[in-house]
Order: structure tokens, then C-alpha cells, then sequence
């Protein structure tokens, strides 16, 4: 189920690059068909969101069934466990802790001379997010889009969730939507969804900026429509990476490598590790904990096509590698992992010690948990506060100071070929 590799060959050399090319969209059929729903959204509006709607996910659903009542949503309170809500509460209570650490405000600095120069910080004023439903109950997922928007102080918020076949929203998403203080949800997801929030529909209001999960259609959309919206980032499929060596367990590490795997067949599942017969235990641990979960065939699969175990000489070569496949999630199973924390570059998020399972990160820990694949870690960040603000520069000159510049100004204007700006500072002063 797990293939163990030595780092050097020409089987890790073709393995990275085979990891690597995960993060790639270049499915010429799916953007074709992306185009034209987005094409048709744009020129229909809701009769084209219904259509689509009803062709993949609810055949029966209609226009006036796309946006949820809040009698659908008092049903659902009636339909789930107060152990549900319980749990979701503690999960939005961490989360909205560490993400309230992240807010910033407006700041104005003045110069002896009289500028005046500043950020102003302004929420964002509509948002959209995006929460796929029918494979998985993504909860977490609203829960990690949402909140940050929330605490960012944006004024509206748009929830589009694809309808189950019986024209209903699961009501575990009802409920963790409706806790979260959302009201506006949409029965509607896939690129139809993205196109409505993107250009507006006579029932969904467009949005400024469209976020969230989704399968390859939903990011080849939001990748089409940015620039006329902004997007939190192109997500691909889920990865987990885990450092470990001979003092680590292997049960552990076997159920985290598990946990990522369940996702899907494309989701990666890597181990580098400086002991072979370490790989060998987490190898046997999978084979035998996989066998009693229900989705023991997705997780097959995606060992099948991204699950590795990487023999490298030692932990500085580990973390090298790691550094350099820049996975959504690091886990530091070995002795002393404080220690190497600041050898990690590249991570969407560092898990440390044994008893910080990516689980915890994905739930209920804080951190958000939308995080960037496919080597994005290389330059990109979590999902958070930051994404729901926007800044705006503000400059302020006394004739003084602006006197004191304008030498310069001229002069690189002039470098340039810009008259017209020489000019604009020059005629301030033609008087004097």
C-alpha cells in the first residue's frame, strides 16, 4: 500500500516530480465546460444556476426553492444531536479566538514636515463562500471560511451548498451555518454556484470576493472569474507529510498518513524517515488500520497513487525534502521537534510531537485549516483574517514638504519619459 523509496534515485526523482505536478490545473475538457456554465450564468442568470442545479445535484429543485427559508433552518435544529451542536460551538469558540489575535488597525504617521502617510484597514463588504456537500459534510470547512469573514467585520455573507437530491441542505450545515451567524444560504454549488456569486443572479447578489473548497470545476471557475472578483486561492487536492524516526510510533503515524488518504484518490500521503524499518512498521500499521474503515477503498487508491515513504540520510535531509515538496500539512515525529521548527519554510502548518495530530488542526484546534496545496506553501499562507480586509494607502503633503521633493520627483519623471507628471509638480510652484 505504501511505497518506500531512497532519496537520490531515479524512483524519488520521478516520485517528486509526479508530487509536484499535483498542484497543476490543465484539464482542457473541464475548463471548456467551466466556460460555458460560467457563460451561461452570466447571460441567464437564476434559470441557469436551476438548470445545472438540477442536472448534478436535486432534478426537481426550483427558483424559489435556491434560497433557504429560516423555516428550513429551525427544521433542521429539530434533526440534529445537541452533541453536535456542542462540539461545533467548542470548534467556533477556538477558532474565533486565534483568529480574533489577527486583526489590525488603521495606522497614521506624521513627518516632522507636516506628511502625513497611513494604511486605512476597511472589511471587505460582501463575501461569498463556497462549502461542497455531497461526498463529505465539509462543517469544518464552513466553520473555517466564515469565521474569519466574521471576525474581519464583513457585512455580508453568502453560504452556496449544493442541495441533497431531496431539494434540502444536509442540516448539520444548516445548523453550524446558522451558529455562525450566517443567514443568506444558497442551495446551489460547482461552478454554477461560483459563476452566481461572481456576476449576480436576480436571487444571489454578486459578491466582491468568492471563497472555499471545491473539486477541479469549482477551482478552474474561480480561477476564471478572478479579476472581475477576488478568490482565496486555487485548492487542490489534501496532502499530509509526516518527519518521523525510530522513536516515533508507528500506529500514530500510520492513522495521520490515514487521515489525509480517506480524503481521496488524489490526496497525498508522505513519510520521510531516516530508519527503513520504521517505513516498514508504518507500512504494515496502514495495511492493518485501513481494513475497518469505511472508506478503506479511497484511502487505498490514494496510497496507491500518492502514498510514499521517503529513507533519507538523517533529519537535516528530511527537512530538506520536506522544504522542498512544501506539503499542506508537516507532522514532527521526532525526538526533540521544537528543536526543528525553524529549519520548516514551507508548510501550510506545522503539527508538533506526537499528540498534535493533523485532526486536531483540521477541527477544533484554531488554526484555520484552509491551507495552500501543491507546493503553494512555497509562497502562500493560510486562510485568514487578512483575506477579508482590504488596505488603502493615504498620503498627505504641506506645500513644504512637497517643495522639498519636487527636485527629485522631476527629475525621475523626467528619467522616465513622464512630462506630464514633472509638470504636475512644477506648476505648484510656478508662482514662487
Amino acid at each position: 500500500m505504501l511505497r518506500i523509496v531512497v532519496t537520490h534515485t531515479a524512483e524519488a526523482d520521478a516520485f517528486l516530480s509526479k508530487l509536484n505536478a499535483r498542484g497543476q490545473l490543465s484539464d482542457e475538457s473541464i475548463l471548456k465546460t467551466v466556460r460555458r456554465t460560467l457563460s451561461d450564468v452570466q447571460d441567464e442568470g437564476d434559470k441557469a444556476v436551476i438548470r445545472y442545479t438540477r442536472k448534478l445535484d436535486a432534478p426537481r429543485i426550483s427558483v424559489k426553492e435556491l434560497k433557504v427559508s429560516q423555516e428550513e433552518v429551525a427544521t433542521a435544529y429539530a434533526e440534529v444531536p445537541s452533541e453536535f451542536i456542542d462540539a461545533m460551538t467548542h470548534a467556533r469558540t477556538n477558532i474565533e479566538k486565534f483568529h480574533q489575535k489577527q486583526l489590525r488597525t488603521s495606522w497614521l504617521s506624521t513627518e516632522p514636515n507636516g506628511v502625513m502617510l497611513g494604511h486605512l484597514i476597511r472589511p471587505l463588504r460582501r463575501v461569498g463562500v463556497h462549502v461542497p456537500a455531497i461526498s463529505q459534510l465539509l462543517v469544518s470547512s464552513l466553520l473555517m471560511s466564515v469565521i474569519p469573514a466574521t471576525v474581519a467585520g464583513v457585512e455580508e455573507i453568502a453560504v452556496c451548498i449544493p442541495p441533497m437530491r431531496n431539494r434540502e441542505i444536509n442540516p448539520y450545515m444548516l445548523v453550524a451555518a446558522s451558529e455562525c451567524g450566517i443567514r443568506e444560504i444558497y442551495k446551489c454549488g460547482g461552478a454554477q454556484a461560483v459563476a452566481a456569486m461572481a456576476y449576480g443572479t436576480d436571487t444571489i447578489p454578486p459578491v466582491d470576493k468568492i471563497v472555499g473548497p471545491g473539486n477541479l470545476y469549482v477551482q478552474f471557475a474561480k480561477k476564471e472569474v478572478y479579476g472581475h472578483v477576488d478568490i482565496d486561492k486555487l485548492a487542490g487536492p489534501s496532502e499530509i507529510l509526516v518527519i518521523a524516526d525510530s522513536t516515533s510510533d508507528p500506529d500514530y503515524v500510520a492513522a495521520d498518513l490515514i487521515s489525509q488518504a480517506e480524503h481521496g484518490p488524489e490526496c497525498a500521503a508522505i513519510l520521510i524517515t531516516p530508519s527503513l524499518g520504521f517505513a516498514e512498521q508504518v507500512k504494515t500499521a496502514i495495511a492493518v488500520q485501513g481494513e475497518s474503515l469505511p472508506r478503506h477503498n479511497l484511502l487505498t487508491e490514494a496510497f496507491e497513487n500518492y502514498g510514499v515513504a521517503f529513507i533519507t540520510a538523517d533529519i537535516s535531509e528530511a527537512i530538506a525534502l520536506a522544504n522542498e515538496i512544501a506539503s499542506e500539512h508537516l507532522e514532527l515525529h521526532i525526538e526533540n521537534p521544537m528543536n526543528w521548527i525553524g529549519d520548516v519554510v514551507n508548510a501550510g502548518a506545522i503539527f508538533v510531537g506526537p499528540y498534535s495530530p493533523e485532526a486536531v488542526g483540521d477541527y477544533i484546534a484554531g488554526p484555520n485549516h484552509v491551507l495552500p496545496t501543491g507546493n503553494a506553501a512555497r509562497y502562500a499562507s493560510p486562510l485568514s483574517v487578512d483575506d477579508f480586509l482590504k488596505k488603502t494607502s493615504l498620503i498627505s503633503y504641506t506645500k513644504a514638504a512637497l517643495a522639498e521633493v519636487t527636485p527629485a520627483v522631476v527629475k525621475l519623471a523626467e528619467v522616465e519619459g513622464l512630462e506630464g507628471h514633472a509638470a504636475a509638480m512644477k506648476i505648484r510652484f510656478e508662482e514662487d
